[in-house]
C-alpha cells in the first residue's frame, strides 16, 4: 500500500483538485477532512465540515476520536487499496494522519502550487475566507447524508483522458459548514499557557509549574516548560510523561501540531506531612 500527500493551506483548493489528482495518480481512495471517498462516493468516516466549531473540525480531520479512527482503519483494511491520496494543510499533518490510521508514510508530497496557479489559489481562498465555502469531493446526494441541514451546492468536474473524446464527469459539492458563520477563530498563547499550567498543577509528582514559554505560528507550536518536582521522583521518566500529556492536551483541544517540548526541572521539594502520617524521604 502506498500513500501520497496532497498538501496546501486551508482553503487553497485541495478538495476541488482531489478527484482529478486521484484519477491521474490512480489512487483508489481519497482521505479528506475525516472522510474516505472512493470513486466519488463517501464510504466511511465523519465529515469535519459537520462540526460546530473550527477546533472540532480540526480534531475530526486528524481522527482524534477513537471510534471514528477505528472505523476508517477497518474499512481501509477490508478494501486493501494499492494507493491512497491524503489531503492535509501540510506534509506534517498528512504524516500525523497516516500515523493515526496505521498507514505507511507518504512516498510523495504533491503541493497545491504544483497543480494550481497563484491566481487560482487566490480565488479559492477568497471563496473560503469571505464566503465560508468548502468543497467536498463527492456528489451532493452523498454529502447530504453526512451534513444534514447544511447549505449544499452542486459542482461538476470534468476529467479528460489521454483521448480528448473520452472524459469523465464527476459531481462535487460546495457546502457552508456551521463554523464558517462564526468568523475566524484564533487561539492565543495565553490560552496555551493556561492549558500547560493546568496539566502541571494537577500532575502527580509535580510541585508546581515554573516559567512557561509558547511559540506558535500557522498551527504549529514549540513549548519550553519549567517545573519543580517532589523529592524521590525519577526525573527523566516524569519529564517524559509530562511531555506526552502536554502534547496530548494541546493537540486534542486546539488541533495545533506540537513540534517540540523542552522540559527543565528547576527545583526539588519535600512533600508536607499530612495529619496523622509520617512522610519518609
Amino acid at each position: 500500500m502506498e500513500t501520497i500527500a496532497f498538501a496546501g493551506p486551508s482553503g487553497s483548493g485541495k478538495s476541488h483538485r482531489a478527484l482529478a489528482l486521484a484519477s491521474d495518480i490512480k489512487a483508489d481512495l481519497i482521505i479528506d477532512d475525516g472522510l474516505v471517498v472512493q470513486s466519488g462516493r463517501i464510504i466511511e468516516g465523519i465529515s469535519a465540515k459537520n462540526q460546530a466549531t473550527k477546533v472540532g473540525a480540526i480534531k475530526t480531520a486528524l481522527f482524534t476520536d477513537q471510534q471514528h479512527k477505528q472505523s476508517v482503519i477497518d474499512t481501509i483494511t477490508a478494501l486493501h487499496p494499492e494507493r491512497i491520496l491524503i489531503l492535509g494543510t501540510s506534509a506534517a499533518m498528512v504524516e500525523k494522519i497516516t500515523g493515526r490510521l496505521a498507514l505507511p508514510k507518504p512516498i510523495k508530497i504533491i503541493n497545491i502550487e504544483d497543480l494550481s496557479s497563484a491566481e487560482e489559489i487566490k480565488i479559492a481562498k477568497y471563496f473560503r475566507n469571505h464566503l465560508g465555502k468548502h468543497v467536498v469531493p463527492a456528489p451532493s446526494v452523498e454529502v447530504e447524508k453526512n451534513l444534514p441541514n447544511t447549505l449544499v451546492e452542486k459542482l461538476q468536474v470534468i476529467l479528460h483522458g489521454p483521448n480528448s473524446a473520452k472524459q469523465k464527469i464527476y459531481e462535487q459539492t460546495v457546502v457552508r459548514p456551521t463554523f464558517s458563520y462564526l468568523g475566524k477563530i484564533t487561539i492565543s498563547d495565553k490560552a496555551l499557557y493556561d492549558m500547560i499550567k493546568w496539566v502541571l498543577t494537577n500532575f502527580p509528582g509535580v510541585k508546581g509549574p515554573g516559567k512557561i514559554q509558547v511559540y506558535s505560528e500557522q498551527g504549529n507550536t514549540i513549548l519550553f516548560i519549567q517545573y519543580a518536582a517532589f523529592y524521590g521522583q525519577n526525573l527523566p521518566i516524569l519529564s517524559r510523561k509530562i511531555q506526552v500529556k502536554v502534547k496530548e492536551v494541546i493537540e486534542n483541544h486546539t488541533g495545533f501540531n506540537v513540534l517540540a517540548i523542552d522540559v527543565l526541572v528547576t527545583g526539588i521539594a519535600k512533600k508536607k506531612k499530612e495529619q496523622g502520617q509520617r512522610i519518609q524521604d
